[in-house]
């Protein structure tokens, strides 16, 4: 069976881009990246692309007049590949409808938080300052709203105590490294069908039985005086 072909669009250190180069340099996985695009010629992630063989172009969008010609240059882009699915990675530029529109249920995202809760910026603060308990990351399909869009995976990482921003952002990290090539992995696979535009169905999967917790607190702890 053919891969699937994938374009990522990357801004900076590229280390979701890492995690989708890893697992795509798999002989079994069932996707390939054909082209990583970046906005900024000195993103990093462009580094980890060569270093892997990928092709790479930059598309700077202050060489635009405005959002909708660079938009067009990077649909041109990715059409020239051969892309049949655009993964977003960090990309820090907003798509205009248009653009979201020529690529429907064709391109993914990762957030760091659980949607629909934080979308936008600085997820790991609010999510602090709002006294969560959990935080987390989630795969999704990309709307013209920003961070909205049919969901695809999600994984739940505790916050501790003494987390802060930094403490915190580090362990979703590590979680979205992990969930990012399964999402790919199960589209690529054709598991992944979207019901009434809103609601990913995953074929073969199934939710964990298991109930979390936090705080985890022992027996004895709760024992009365």
């Amino acid at each position: 069976m053919a891969r699937l072909k994938a374009a990522i669009l990357i801004s900076g250190r590229g280390s979701n881009l890492q995690s989708l180069i890893d697992a795509c340099a798999s002989a079994n996985f069932p996707a390939e990246i054909v082209l990583v695009i970046s906005n900024n010629a000195d993103a990093f992630g462009l580094t980890r692309a060569r270093q892997a063989g990928l092709a790479t172009r930059v598309i700077d969008h202050r060489a635009f007049p405005d959002r909708a010609a660079f938009d067009a240059a990077l649909d041109e882009a990715l059409r020239t590949s051969g892309a049949e699915l655009v993964c977003l990675a960090g990309f820090k530029r907003l798509l205009t409808a248009d653009f979201v529109a020529l690529w429907r249920d064709r391109m993914i995202n990762i957030h760091p938080s659980l949607l629909p809760a934080f979308p936008g910026l600085h997820t790991h603060e609010r999510a602090l300052a709002a006294g969560c308990r959990f935080a987390g990351c989630t795969v999704h399909f990309v709307l013209a709203e920003m961070d909205t869009g049919p969901i695809i995976a999600q994984a739940a990482v505790a916050i501790r105590s003494d987390d802060d921003a930094i403490t915190l952002a580090a362990r979703v990290l590590e979680a979205e490294h992990r969930i990012y090539p399964m999402a790919l992995r199960l589209i690529a696979e054709g598991r992944v069908s979207i019901e009434q535009g809103k609601r990913a169905r995953i074929t073969g999967a199934s939710a964990p039985a298991a109930t979390l917790t936090n705080p985890v607190v022992s027996n004895d702890s709760l024992a009365p005086p």
